[in-house]
């Protein structure tokens, strides 16, 4: 007890000695690594440092003196990341700019195609370097069969004289397009009405129609029309006349129905024709009283479309129009020219 006594007022004495030095204790809610690196000393550098002697030691602890070395901290840092590179098979291995550790894989842009050494050249898979033998018989698998049709089409072209019948002549010459649509769930009698109203119109005008129109099928007659005309377009290359920019002279048909029309652009889209499909049957049910639960069967329709361009009805417009004239020359009374009257007799030949 005499001892812890006699120490607790030396180091108050001591610390009331130190004059502009404030006490720290070692252990502290406050405790931090830069404090506790400047009370240990720690040195991040890893250089020797000098001991002070004891007598230096005691002269600064009364007088207050500081050392000349002070301690730094030396604040550790994360390693440097390692950035992975691409497998030699990678796609994208010509953006590396770092060269590959497999030779036998894609080389970088970069790298000279002489480095590589000849054993390992490429196999050339393009279409004038495939083997006909292996494909010989996916691309022809039978052919006597090929033969024989060959054969009858060149007798057909010299029996013909090169000539078409119209009909090719007509598919060659103009364009069509069928879309059939998913199915609406619908009836037949309400969609039905809705198909004779956009026939024979123009595909913008039907849409319009479609548009503003009450039914609430007329919806899905909409969408599907506009999914017609992309695939037209796209398809088919119809209606491509008003990108073109051609200035064609208006030209006055009249229709099947009797209504004149007066067509600007002859290829411009139409729907020929539209008809109706009758689909499956749903299940749906019809909750009622007590429980009871009625099994409802509701339709399912689908609706087609003929599309073509206005060129067509000008070309059956002038059919028609060619048929009738022949009808109606057929028909005239022709004056006879007038002769003399001959080997008159006033009695009968019989």
């Amino acid at each position: 007890m005499a001892t812890l006594g006699a120490f607790n007022p030396y180091g108050h004495l001591a610390r009331s000695a130190r004059t502009g030095i404030t006490y720290i204790p070692r252990r502290t809610l406050t405790y931090t690594v830069p404090r506790r690196a400047q009370e240990n000393g720690d040195n991040g550098n890893k250089e020797p440092q000098s001991k002070p002697s004891t007598l230096s030691s005691i002269k600064n602890f009364f007088f207050g003196g500081k050392s000349d070395a002070k301690p730094t901290v030396h604040r550790r840092t994360a390693p440097q990341k390692r950035e992975g590179s691409l497998s030699a098979d990678s796609i994208f291995a010509e953006d590396e700019a770092t060269p590959k550790l497999i030779a036998s894989g894609r080389t970088p842009a970069a790298r000279k195609q002489e480095a590589e050494p000849a054993e390992e050249e490429e196999v050339q898979t393009g279409v004038e370097h495939r083997n006909r033998d292996n494909m010989q018989m996916v691309l022809d698998p039978r052919p006597e069969a090929r033969i024989r049709w060959e054969r009858k089409m060149v007798v057909r072209e010299v029996r013909r004289r090169g000539r078409l019948s119209k009909t090719e002549q007509i598919m060659r010459t103009e364009r069509e397009s069928v879309s059939k649509s998913h199915w609406f769930k619908t009836s037949v009698k309400k969609l039905g009405p809705l198909a004779r109203q956009i026939a024979g119109k123009n595909i913008d005008e039907a849409m319009l129609q479609m548009r503003f129109s009450k039914k609430k099928a007329a919806k899905d007659v909409l969408e599907h029309l506009k999914h017609a005309k992309n695939v037209a377009v796209v398809r088919s290359g119809m209606g491509l006349g008003a990108a073109e920019a051609t200035i064609r002279k208006p030209i006055t048909i009249t229709l099947k129905s009797g209504e004149r029309k007066t067509i600007t652009d002859p290829t411009s889209i139409y729907i020929e024709q539209a008809w109706v499909n009758r689909g499956p049957y749903g299940v749906d049910y019809d909750h009622r009283a007590r429980g009871q639960i009625n099994l409802l069967r509701p339709p399912y329709t689908s609706l087609s479309v003929v599309l073509k361009e206005e060129k067509t009805r000008i070309r059956e417009w002038k059919d028609r129009e060619a048929v009738s004239q022949r009808k109606r020359k057929t028909q005239l009374w022709t004056q006879l020219p007038d002769r003399k009257i001959s080997a008159q007799n006033q009695y009968y030949s019989w």
